[in-house]
């Protein structure tokens, strides 16, 4: 009896220390939205009124709960069909969310793809397969969107991940080359690691072989994406705890092959960590600041450069960060999306998208993870509330098509070719257009049965040849990477510009 009583008034404690943040100076302060998410639970989904009542998002957007009652939803992919793939790591599942086929505004329903899984989080699809990130594994297995089914078996193809400790998501991506890159946190708050893996974000070839310490130092680095144009692959990273309220920031980082981001000897620009940092100058000296700081403890997760041009012009090329929030601080801070525009001079501009989350301390969700679908709107995972929101451009209308953008006119995009050169690189265009298979995606006659078809139409007020190699080159999905050179880039490009309606 003792012992049961005392553990009451350890429970009694924790829960009052948790919900009202006292006892406990700054740097220790315990002030999560509620005590029942750190055994994942959720709370009800909101109210069409407290959606429109405190919930927003930018003039001409339009928002709405696209999915609900799903638990702690994390990481989403959308498929060639439309549909998207959601991940339940509490839960140990990943499910299927259906497209809204009826016209409804929401999922029009959700199957079970797997259970029984080790926190899987991070997922992808390439060449056939969906891929999946465990915390211990990257398991895949034959994914058929058209018939939303998987088959064969479920192999664990890379084995051995270091678990246990904090930070337990692992986030997939393939590369413009093709590689895979995992994501891999630190084991704890701060601490130098015996697995070099660990606060790092791993490379691999498909097959799981030649794996690689890609970029280290990153404390926790969830989401990573590649820019448009550039192919330059940025990372959020959760900044360390229990500094105080306004330090380290978090950050936003440009992750280059080799370098390394400071973690745990320095924090944000270069400070040296107060625990780790004594006598680790000439290491700091190497580390590679912030490309962008997000305010302390703000938690940036998924972040989601837009491709889609039926967004206005501000928001094209942009990337959108979703702040899950802060726990460790006396008032709560980050509960929200931001875009983040880069400005011609390389620097970074922050501004709010999609807010309301948290208001006057009171917690109504936690954003997550952000993806484009099909129909140009945006889709952002909450695993506090349990839904999947849908942010469109325009009005709110069914949830399969978003208002398209009124496009301002423009000249030819193609006006400053020769008109031989033109007439050649079209011509070759056309050819890989068709060696390809493109049409399958695009053209209603020619596609697969299932599948989403997405018509490719005035294509030369929307782009240029510049913009069409970016697309091509980081394309958005469910869109597949193809292998193509430069000069095929360009030929494709000059052929879907000629021909603007397919």
């Amino acid at each position: 009896m003792l012992r049961r009583g005392l553990l009451l008034i350890c429970f009694a404690l924790l829960v009052s220390i948790v919900s009202c943040n006292v006892f406990l100076p700054e740097r220790f302060a315990v002030n999560a939205p509620m005590f029942a998410q750190m055994f994942g639970k959720t709370i009800d989904p909101p109210s069409e009124e407290q959606v429109e009542s405190r919930f927003r998002v930018p003039e001409g957007f339009s928002l709405s709960v696209w999915a609900g009652d799903l638990g702690t939803v994390r990481w989403l992919k959308t498929t060639s069909s439309g549909d998207f793939i959601a991940t339940l790591p509490r839960a140990g599942k990943v499910i299927l969310l259906e497209r809204d086929a009826d016209g409804d505004g929401r999922s029009d329903g959700q199957r079970l793809l797997f259970e029984d899984l080790n926190r899987p989080h991070g997922i992808e699809l390439r060449d056939g397969w969906l891929y999946i990130g465990e915390t211990d594994a990257v398991g895949r297995v034959r994914f058929d969107a058209a018939r939303r089914s998987t088959s064969g078996e479920y192999e664990r193809f890379i084995t051995g991940f270091p678990g246990g400790g904090n930070h337990w998501s692992r986030t997939l991506g393939f590369g413009p080359d093709g590689m895979l890159y995992v994501s891999i946190g630190s084991s704890c708050n701060v601490c130098e690691e015996e697995d070099a893996r660990r606060a790092a974000i791993v490379r691999y070839q498909p097959d799981g072989s030649g794996e690689e310490i890609y970029a280290a130092g990153l404390r926790n680095a969830v989401g990573f994406d590649w820019q448009p144009g550039t192919g330059k692959l940025f990372a959020t990273d959760n900044g360390r705890d229990l500094l105080g309220d306004d330090f380290p920031p978090c950050e936003l980082n440009e992750v280059v092959a080799g370098g390394f981001y400071g973690w745990p000897y320095a924090n944000g620009d270069n400070v040296v960590d107060p625990d780790f940092g004594a006598g680790q100058q000439a290491r700091i000296a190497t580390s590679i600041p912030p490309a962008h700081p997000f305010p302390a403890h703000n938690a940036p997760l998924g972040i989601h450069f837009v491709r889609d041009a039926r967004v206005p012009a501000s928001l094209r090329g942009a990337a959108l960060v979703a702040l899950h929030g802060s726990w460790n601080r006396t008032r709560k801070d980050g509960y929200k999306v931001v875009s983040l525009t880069w400005a011609s001079d390389g620097s970074i501009e922050q501004r709010d998208f999609m807010t309301g989350f948290e208001l006057d301390e009171d917690v109504a969700g936690r954003p997550v993870h952000v993806v484009e679908g099909p129909d140009g709107a945006f889709y952002v995972s909450d695993d506090y509330a349990g839904v999947v929101w849908r942010v469109a451009y325009g009005k709110a209308g069914s949830g399969t098509a978003a208002a398209p953008v009124a496009m301002p006119s423009r000249p030819d995009p193609l006006a400053d070719l020769p008109p031989g050169e033109r007439t050649s690189l079209a011509a070759r265009g056309e050819t890989l257009y068709a060696s390809h298979q493109c049409a399958t995606c695009h053209d209603p006659a020619a596609a697969a049965e299932g599948v989403a078809v997405k018509r490719l139409e005035n294509l030369n007020a929307r782009y240029d040849i510049a913009g069409l190699e970016a697309l091509f080159s980081t394309p958005p999905s469910p869109m597949p990477i193809v292998p193509l050179s430069e000069n095929e880039m360009r030929a494709l490009a000059v052929y879907l510009l000629d021909t603007p309606s397919l």
